[in-house]
């Protein structure tokens, strides 16, 4: 097995079956966004590949159906706007290939290899860390795990409790 991210991470390997069904709902919407406007719908597909995964808080409406979210390790919080975009930047190129003319042409040559090397990283990693998780220093993890260590952390250090007889209850001034 490969080790992509030597150094570790908190976060276990999320089940790929839930990883690749999440990332198949935001192909089948991106394809739905690129139909549907000639020039200006490739144009939102392509965005939307590249920002998804920051939308809603490190999960992709795919990742969310599904459980998975995309979190930046150094940060141990769910990706921005701009790890998002750096670990879905080749995916977006693939898109681009999709809405060319003559382009699936660049998509069988170029394209499927990307998506299949990126499958293959995936798949041999111990973490599941590929080329854009590389790039954004992120890893796909199942959302159940985050929310537990998100809430252990919260019980590690208790927010201690109001001296005897403060208030809590605001008294205005004027």
């Amino acid at each position: 097995m490969r080790d992509a991210r030597p150094d570790g991470s908190p976060y276990p390997k999320a089940d790929l079956w839930l990883r690749g069904l999440a990332r198949g709902v935001d192909f089948l919407v991106a394809f739905g966004l690129a139909t549907l406007g000639h020039e200006l719908g490739a144009v939102l597909a392509v965005i939307y590949l590249l920002v998804a995964d920051g939308l809603l808080h490190g999960q992709s409406p795919g990742k969310r159906i599904f459980g998975v979210r995309a979190m930046h390790i150094p940060g141990k919080a769910p990706v921005s706007y701009k790890e998002s975009f750096l670990r879905n930047a080749d995916f977006a190129l693939v898109a681009l290939f999709y809405v060319m003319p003559l382009g699936w042409i660049l998509l069988l040559l170029v394209g499927l290899p990307v998506i299949a090397f990126e499958a293959w990283m995936v798949w041999t990693d111990r973490l599941g860390i590929r080329i854009g998780d590389i790039f954004a220093d992120t890893q796909v993890v199942d959302a159940k795990v985050v929310t537990k260590v998100e809430v252990v952390a919260t019980h590690a250090f208790p927010m201690s409790p109001a001296p005897p007889g403060a208030s809590t209850t605001r008294v205005a001034q004027g």
